[in-house]
This record gives structure tokens, C-alpha cells and sequence, in this order.
């Protein structure tokens, strides 16, 4: 085991981990720790606990010191150099005539650094851009190229929920969405509908997933046969997830059909296999190869 901290240098960024060395460090305080990118002023969300070795990247480095009073100044002052920082890289750009949307500047704590962020469409040659800025800030300049999904994570934003977008609120890093993930919660198949505010498939896809692939896994395909517990033998024309029931259209002895509603336990059918894909017509395979298309895509 290995005694550590767990240090946040943005709202939601990623927790890395820190040796606390002789410090009595306590969550919510604020430390100085070295970085690949230099000293850093952090955040401590995690307090002093023992981890497992292989969960620990070696070197582990440890806290250089408690931030003072004056380093917490200097972390201030950094965040308002930050905005005047970005409307010069503004104006560069434009003089440059560069296609290149600009995100965010952001200075490392001990000014060793300033790195811009940017998104753009297809590779940018900056080289110039580079050289102007180092003869402004006199200090290294490093251009970091960025996906839409990291844009959004930095802008912030509403979803359609009217929440606070989850990879800026709380998500420490991006999580694996799939289409296969809307069409097992039975939603629209409609891009509008199963985006987020970055253009990419919702990122709370993800919440509910394992729930719905347990309930799913109870219940029968729409055109299975199966049957009803008054000995009745029928088709199924939808079911209902949550509230785990399933519409049948049954065969009366007469021979009339009629919709029933049952409830999957007074119902007997083939189970499914655990690796059975969906049935998916035509049309909504295209739209669905469309979809991730789009996705591979994406920077």
C-alpha cells in the first residue's frame, strides 16, 4: 500500500496522486506540488489514505509545501494575467489570419509556461503564432490542439435537462458512449435528440446503461411469441421497460386477435442469449452506421 493524496487542478478535472511526505494535509486546502508541466497550485479532494500499489504511477512525487497565504495570491493573479493572455493570442491569430477557434490560456503557477488551447477543423501551422507570442510573454508558449468534447468541458454550459453539463460539473474524464446504449433505452435514433451540447452522443448514456441491461434482459423482443399464463399464445408488439410489462397480441380461441398488457412474470418465452443483438431493420441500420461514422470522425 501506498500513502497518498488526491490533488484536482481544475472544478472537474482528473485526481492525481500526490505523497503527502511529513505534511498534515486535510481535503479542501490548497497545495504545491511539481507537475510534468512545472509547479502546480492544486486542489486536495482526497485526503491522506492508503492505496494499492499498481493504482500508483511511479515516481510518485510528493507535496512541496502547503500553499501560503502569498501562493494563493499568486494563483489569483495568474487567473487574471489568463484573460489578458487570451485577448492578445486573439489578436495574433487574427493578424496570422489562422482557422483556429481559441478556448483558453492558462499559466502554469510558477509562469514557467503558457499554454493556449484551441480547436480547429484539420492540422494549423502555428509556427509563427508561437514566435510572436514568445516575444510578448517572454516565457515558452505550447499550443495544445483540442476535441470538441474538451471544449464543451472547459466552456461549460446547459444540457437539455437544464442541469449543468456533466463533464463539466462532475466528470473527471470522458467515459465510452455507444449508439447501442441509446437503442437499449429505446430512444430516438434522431442525432438532435441523443447529442449533447458538443455535437457527440450524450455522456449521461452512460448513467442509467447497466440498469436498462438488467431490465432488458428479463423481457422478450418486439416479435417474439410467446406465452401468457391463461395459455394464450400471442406476438409481442412493444414492451415496456420500467415498468416491466409487455403488450401481446394474443389469439383468442376463436381465432380474433387482441391486445393484452401482462406483466413479464405471467409471461413464458425463450430468454435471451447474452450476447443476442438487437433486431434492427434497414433503415435504422444506415442511420446508425451514419451515427458512428460521425463519432470516428470527431477530433
Amino acid at each position: 500500500m501506498t500513502r497518498v493524496i488526491g490533488v484536482r487542478f481544475r472544478s472537474a478535472g482528473k485526481i492525481y496522486f500526490f505523497a503527502p511526505a511529513s505534511f498534515n494535509v486535510e481535503k479542501n486546502q490548497h497545495v504545491i506540488v511539481e507537475t510534468a508541466r512545472g509547479v502546480e497550485y492544486g486542489s486536495v479532494v482526497l485526503g491522506v489514505r492508503d492505496v494499492e500499489d499498481e493504482k500508483v504511477v511511479q515516481p510518485l512525487k510528493a507535496v512541496i509545501r502547503i500553499a501560503t497565504p502569498e501562493d494563493d495570491e499568486t494563483e489569483f493573479k495568474n487567473r487574471v494575467k489568463e484573460k489578458e493572455a487570451f485577448k492578445i493570442c486573439l489578436e495574433k491569430i487574427k493578424k496570422h489570419e489562422l482557422e483556429m477557434k481559441l478556448i483558453e490560456a492558462e499559466y502554469t503557477f510558477d509562469n514557467n509556461k503558457v499554454l493556449f488551447y484551441f480547436t480547429a477543423d484539420g492540422r494549423i501551422d502555428f509556427r509563427e503564432l508561437v514566435k510572436d507570442l514568445a516575444a510578448v510573454f517572454k516565457t515558452r508558449i505550447e499550443l495544445r490542439q483540442i476535441g470538441v468534447r474538451d471544449e464543451t468541458k472547459i466552456m461549460g454550459g446547459i444540457g437539455v435537462c437544464g442541469r449543468s453539463l456533466c463533464c463539466y460539473s462532475y466528470m473527471p474524464e470522458f467515459i465510452p458512449v455507444s449508439i447501442k446504449m441509446a437503442k437499449e433505452q429505446n430512444l430516438s435514433l434522431n442525432p438532435t435528440k441523443i447529442s449533447g451540447v458538443c455535437g457527440r452522443l450524450m455522456c449521461c448514456l452512460k448513467n442509467e446503461e447497466e440498469t436498462y441491461e438488467e431490465l432488458n434482459s428479463h423481457l422478450p423482443n418486439i416479435g417474439d411469441t410467446v406465452t401468457s399464463n391463461d395459455n394464450l399464445k400471442g406476438e409481442v408488439h412493444s414492451v415496456s421497460v420500467l415498468r416491466q410489462t409487455v403488450k401481446v397480441i394474443v389469439v383468442l380461441e376463436t381465432g380474433e386477435k387482441e391486445a393484452r398488457n401482462y406483466k413479464v412474470t405471467d409471461l413464458k418465452f425463450k430468454p435471451k442469449t447474452k450476447n443476442e443483438k438487437f433486431n434492427i431493420n434497414d433503415k435504422e441500420l444506415r442511420r446508425l452506421e451514419e451515427l458512428e461514422k460521425r463519432e470516428e470522425n470527431h477530433i
